[in-house]
């Protein structure tokens, strides 16, 4: 998981860029927009809806954006987002690293043939459906910022309580973690607890009910398998795959079972 962890936060950087900035927000749009409509309009009501919001306010996106994307779910703006539809696809990258693309369309050839010319300019190719989803597992992802937050010009709040690893360990265990990572990040140490999908609500909850600074929430495709990538050309490859299918609007997410270096990754990126 460590190879997969360095691209999220690789990614994670490059998403705060003012040049992507506008893909950010139609894909969070797009996230909310199908949350609403798969379920009542009321994030008080609905945890995917109330988690799509959470991440549209760390991306920066103004309230009337949210409520607009909330609004069209609902169907109060007309008829025009209802095809939009969840589809996930499957490929191989360079050296045959599998990949899991999981995407929002409103035309599926479209964005097939969309896929279809990413993976093929960067070594790789589309597959059909299962080629490789067998080699990855959906978790619920929550992140608690390990880093205390400053106060006045960049001082660390003195009143804000040290995490230690044994008080995150029980409050992860009360909500259900079945384990954790330490990662860094550009803003600092992060703990990911994961969950079973099925409880991601119920440890998001607790954290916050214990007061901690819960940073993300969002379910993962995690590989149950790895291959490790030390030849630079495959991995500058590789990342140029996962840079061009990030790319594309109907893409919500892709992950994919490489392991590489941290130096290597950087290097290539």
């Amino acid at each position: 998981m460590a190879g997969h962890s360095k691209w999220a936060n690789i990614k994670r950087q490059k998403a705060r860029v003012d040049a992507v900035k506008g893909k950010v927000f139609t894909k969070i749009s797009r996230e909310i927009i199908v949350a609403a409509r798969s379920g009542v309009p009321d994030p008080n009501g609905n945890f995917q809806l109330r988690t799509a919001i959470e991440k549209a306010k760390a991306a920066g996106i103004p309230n009337d954006n949210i409520d607009r994307a909330i609004a069209k779910g609902a169907g109060k703006l007309g008829p025009d987002n209802a095809a939009l539809e969840a589809i996930r696809y499957e490929g191989y990258g360079p050296g045959g690293v599998a990949v899991l693309i999981e995407a929002l369309t409103d035309n599926r050839n479209r964005t097939a043939a969309d896929l279809r010319v990413a993976f093929s300019k960067n070594g790789g190719n589309l597959g059909e459906t299962g080629c490789v989803g067998w080699m990855f597992d959906q978790k619920g992802i929550v992140a608690v910022s390990l880093t205390p937050p400053t106060s006045g010009r960049g001082r660390k709040a003195e009143a804000t309580p040290e995490i230690t690893e044994e008080i995150l360990l029980e409050a992860f265990l009360e909500g259900g973690a079945e384990t954790y990572e330490l990662v860094e990040t550009e803003e600092g140490a992060i703990a990911e607890a994961i969950t079973d999908p099925a409880n991601l609500e119920s440890l998001s909850q607790t954290l916050k009910d214990k007061n901690f600074p819960v940073t993300q929430v969002e379910l993962r495709w995690i590989p149950n398998n790895t291959v490790e990538v030390s030849d630079p050309q495959q991995a500058r490859s590789l990342l140029k795959l996962m840079d061009a299918l990030e790319d594309l609007d109907d893409v919500q997410s892709s992950t994919a079972n490489f392991e590489m270096t941290e130096e290597l990754m950087v290097l290539s990126v």
